[in-house]
């Protein structure tokens, strides 16, 4: 059995600390936090000893440094460790215990709560949490543990210090298709909350300098920028509503690090340039440093130091010194160069902005951290100050990304392995070579390539027809990955179809192998929108010109895309060449953009990193791919999955493909499954529409918690209003256990003799815990005057009744600390100032934004379940539902003749906090009704079909914290709460309910 046909798999939202291995007999065995990485990469790292240990090596560094040939870290062990205590800090379940900012503690708890809420299109999955959580955890957490903590900065230092000696940096591994973009937005959101709402602190900042390896990944990292149409901030729901504004405040510079390199500030021709300098000194036309930086990044100028996020940080190193160099040939050595002039150009812009602007860190995130060839260090080895590592292998396990199938047998005998699976060993000595004059002709390709290409397109076919049919709506994308732009020409002729000239002069057509890829008609006629699209990805990320060759290949291409263009009535006469094929190669597989409709990408080299098309499936490799971080590295633009809609029997993601030949270097195997393509669902975009029905908005209270000005001497309650606190085994867990050994006489347990704990006593230990934990400041001494008061209060509370115990549960069970919080909360509801007076709590509101309102809705859902209210009624253009009970509730509401106004508390804000257990949580009830009444009246309504016992504590903080506490302030007009529970008929519960909440308005 294959690892993938086994039935367990990590949930991407909730993954827990354990992944799941089948042993040498194909059981499922797991290993708490040692994840084994199964790709090779981190295994075949050099891990000898070095012999004499010092400072370092007990940082797990060698003498030698991180490059030499003794090695004693272990950067898989380093992430351990602190994978380790980031769960133990994660899970502290009193948010005081966190040691975070209170800024901190309020995005952390609005993450994790949208990471469970299945209502949200697309929550952050489990690893882009852990990212962040990580490095939340190293910059404010950490720094307070003592030497404890301490030594994980210490080891990032000692990792940069050969490396980045001016740098401080942090890497995250995330595999392609884990979401980068969202863990950038969440460090943004992070690192700018706090210094607006700290401007003194040298811990956070709010300036930012975003890197990226080229102009492709540059613009669609728009989405950082919060003034942006789609920003992820609030499309993702990264930042509440409330803080957006606040997020305004922080500058970004996205920019590709090609913007680096020094400009000539005069442009001279070479034999000025030589007849000005004469037998002289050199002229020094190139910007410096700081004009340069002036140019790049006006607006972090005078911020003070910034925070840089490398994209695809593995091209940016710094060689290392005295390094043998690499015997290299051919591509492999050309590729070489290339790297080490990038890296060189990318990491000495960020030390001109540490040295003139200041970099407080820089954080790292790529799928692949590992140096590259030409680096001086050993190629394929992790970056050591790598602090958070989700593999390409984690995001298989989870379904996140796509599961890709290659080549694991074939009919052909003899051979150590499939053909396919390395395809260009077999073939690459018999490519055509180009020569002087005549160019190559594509029929002339080796036969194993071309019986390749009908095995792979064969397949392809059979899912574009299935795609077809399902209405996806936009076709599957076959990719074809070459060495060369020889080479590329021809597979693009071969598949799509060319014109050359015949014997007598005339243009004849030569239809291309793949129908649905040929950029011709039937009848010879070049189509309006090719198919199949040539992209040179090094070329067009650069932003600079395509060379001529390359321009006359495309030349009806470009032609075709600009007539296109223009049609669109977006057509731009400025419009280079290159920004039309970049246009294309951006868009693939968007619906209504230039890309659209290409089925088939020929890429020279290797396409862009970062390239987010989502419905490529499949990949036929036709060059060398030397290291399995190249493998990965193409692999992963294929991986990215077209929907992300869970399978509602099972939670987790539907099974998507992706088909590879000719990459070899990560094996893959799985077992037969159905996977059917899913047609991604419709999305809209639920806002508040203004200023039409401005007059609709609902207005509420931002409600943090509550405090009790207690009287001095005395302390009075009013149960009449309170529904029992009922004990059950669901509550308290079993109560009757039937313990029996494989012989002999079976024996029965109970709760029987904690009966005998007196009533008094119980109630004596409550009134402790409520003077000692609940009616005292962190500051204060407890009021032990009160304590006879408290006791009264219980034992009034028990000898009610208001207790109830089903299920051999017994009363004494209230001793244990969660159920004693509970009742002390109940009770506090309870207080009043004197008999008949008002409660004694005052609401405590959000100093920052102190209401919150229905204009403040915009966010965008695929939930299929939503309303389209009455334009008279609501305030907002969508009601999204999450049964058919709230759709009758909302019909129901918008016809009740005393209804002005309704909102479902969607994203809209209202939180009601309340303790559970002893946990502080919040609550969100479902509906907001205003009522026509002389004094502005707003009903908070809750459905509930089944009621458990977190119901209860949830209604009885509404009747007796939340609508008290409102209602005291006088700000908000009057406000009621009640529960409709007859999910059948709510009519007459809504009629009374309503009549009940303008009774108690004065008329």
């Amino acid at each position: 059995m294959s690892f993938f046909e086994h039935p367990i798999l990590n949930s991407p939202y909730a993954m827990p600390g354990r992944h799941w291995e089948l042993d040498e007999d194909g059981r499922p065995t797991d290993r708490i936090l040692q994840r084994r990485r199964r790709s090779d990469l981190i295994s075949a790292m050099p891990q000898a000893k070095s012999k004499k240990p010092d400072k370092q090596s007990e940082l797990g560094l060698s003498v030698e440094g991180l490059g030499g040939q003794d090695l004693d870290y272990n950067v898989t062990e380093f992430v351990n460790e602190i994978r380790r205590e980031v769960e133990v800090w994660r899970n502290l379940p009193n948010p005081t215990q966190w040691q975070v900012t209170p800024t901190t503690q309020r995005l952390l708890q609005h993450w994790r709560a949208i990471q469970k809420d299945e209502t949200q299109p697309i929550r952050p999955f489990f690893c882009q949490l852990e990212a962040v959580e990580t490095a939340i955890f190293l910059a404010e957490v950490a720094p307070k543990l003592g030497d404890r903590g301490r030594r994980f900065r210490k080891r990032i230092e000692a990792a940069n210090a050969e490396a980045n000696p001016e740098l401080f940096r942090i890497a995250m591994k995330l595999a392609t298709g884990a979401g980068k973009t969202t863990v950038m937005a969440m460090l943004i959101a992070w690192q700018t909350l706090n210094a607006v709402r700290s401007a003194n602190s040298k811990t956070f900042t709010r300036g930012f300098l975003i890197v990226t390896p080229g102009i492709t990944i540059r613009d669609r990292l728009r989405v950082l920028l919060p003034n942006d149409a789609d920003t992820y901030y609030k499309r993702l729901n990264l930042v509440p509503a409330d803080l957006m504004q606040e997020m305004q405040r922080a500058k970004i510079v996205l920019t590709n690090y090609h913007a680096f390199k020094l400009r000539e500030r005069v442009p001279l021709a070479k034999g000025t340039r030589s007849a000005l300098e004469g037998h002289g000194e050199q002229l020094s036309t190139l910007e410096t440093e700081g004009q340069m930086l002036q140019r790049v990044m006006p607006e972090l100028m005078g911020l003070g130091k910034i925070v840089v996020i490398n994209d695809e940080a593995h091209h940016c190193y710094r060689e290392r010194p005295g390094a043998a160099e690499e015997k290299l040939t051919g591509d492999a050595r050309k590729e070489a160069e290339e790297n080490r002039e990038a890296a060189r150009l990318w990491i000495s812009g960020l030390e001109a902005a540490k040295r003139k602007i200041g970099v407080q860190v820089t954080y790292d995130l790529s799928a692949t951290p590992f140096f590259l060839s030409g680096s001086g260090w050993v190629e394929g080895t992790l970056f050591p100050w790598v602090v958070s590592d989700f593999s390409l292998m984690d995001a298989i396990e989870c379904g996140i990304v796509k599961l890709p199938r290659v080549p694991v047998a074939d009919n052909l005998p003899g051979q150590p392995q499939p053909l396919y699976r390395n395809l260009w060993k077999a073939i690459g000595k018999k490519m055509p070579k180009k020569s002087k004059g005549a160019l190559p002709d594509p029929q002339k390709l080796p036969l194993e390539l071309k019986t390749a290409i009908d095995a792979l397109y064969g397949h392809y076919e059979k899912t574009y027809k299935l795609w077809e049919a399902e209405k996806v709506g936009i076709p599957p994308v076959f990719i074809i990955v070459c060495n060369n732009t020889t080479n590329s020409e021809l597979l693009r002729d071969y598949v799509a179809g060319y014109e050359r000239e015949s014997g007598d002069g005339f243009l004849e057509t030569v239809p291309g192998k793949c129908g649905l890829f040929s950029n011709f008609s039937t009848d010879g006629e070049r189509l309006p929108r090719p198919r199949t699209v040539l992209i040179d990805s090094a070329t067009l990320e650069a932003g600079g010109d395509i060379d001529k060759s390359f321009r006359d290949a495309h030349a009806e291409e470009i032609e075709a895309f600009r007539r296109e263009q223009a049609e669109r009535g977006q057509g731009n006469e400025d419009l280079t060449d290159a920004d039309i094929l970049r246009e294309v190669m951006n868009t693939v597989g968007r619906k209504g953009r230039l890309g659209e409709q290409v089925r088939c990408v020929v890429s020279v080299s290797m396409l862009t990193e970062g390239w987010d098309a989502n419905n490529v499936t499949h990949i036929l490799g036709l060059r060398a791919f030397g290291t399995q971080l190249i493998c990965e590295q193409v692999i992963g633009r294929a991986l990215r999955r077209l929907s992300y809609d869970t399978d509602p029997e099972t939670g987790l993601f539907r099974t998507e493909y992706a088909d590879i030949m000719g990459i070899d270097g990560l094996n893959f195997s799985d077992g037969p499954r159905v996977a059917p393509p899913q047609k991604p669902r419709d999305v809209v975009n639920v806002r508040a529409l203004s200023p039409d029905r401005d007059h609709l908005e609902i207005t509420f209270p931002r409600v943090q918690g509550y405090i009790a000005d207690l009287p001095p001497d005395r302390l009075t309650v009013d149960f009449s209003g309170q529904e029992p606190y009922v004990l059950t085994p669901e509550k308290v867990a079993a109560t009757v256990v039937t313990m029996q050994g494989i012989v002999g006489q079976a024996e029965k347990l109970t709760l029987d003799y904690l009966k005998a704990q007196r009533q008094s006593t119980i109630a004596t230990h409550i009134a402790k815990h409520m003077i000692f934990e609940k009616l005292r400041d962190a500051n204060e001494q407890p009021r032990m005057h009160l304590f006879p008061a408290a006791k009264r209060i219980v034992n009034q509370w028990l000898k009610e009744g208001h207790l109830v115990c089903k299920g051999d549960t017994v009363p004494a069970q209230l001793l244990y600390r969660e159920l004693a919080d509970e009742v002390c909360e109940i009770i506090f509801g309870a207080l009043k100032d004197q008999p008949g007076g008002d409660s004694v709590l005052r609401a405590i509101l959000d100093p920052y934004n102190p209401t919150g309102s229905t204009a403040d809705v915009n966010f965008n859902t695929s939930k299929a379940t939503r309303y389209h209210p009455r334009p008279d009624r609501s305030h907002v253009n969508w009601i999204v539902t999450d049964s058919d009970w709230e759709d009758k509730l909302a019909a129901r509401i918008e016809d009740h003749p005393m209804v002005t106004a309704y909102a479902k508390n969607h994203n809209l804000g209202l939180e009601v906090p309340y303790l559970l257990e002893g946990e502080p949580r919040n609550y969100l009830p479902d509906f907001l009704i205003r009522l026509g009444a002389p004094e502005p009246t707003t009903l908070v309504v809750e459905v509930k079909g089944f009621r458990g016992h977190d119901a209860m504590i949830k209604a009885d903080t509404m009747r007796n914290k939340w609508i008290p506490t409102v209602n005291r302030l006088g700000t908000y007009g009057r406000w009621a709460f009640a529960e409709l529970r007859d999910v059948h008929d709510f009519g007459p519960g809504l009629d009374k309910v309503i009549e009940e909440a303008l009774g108690s308005v004065p008329a």
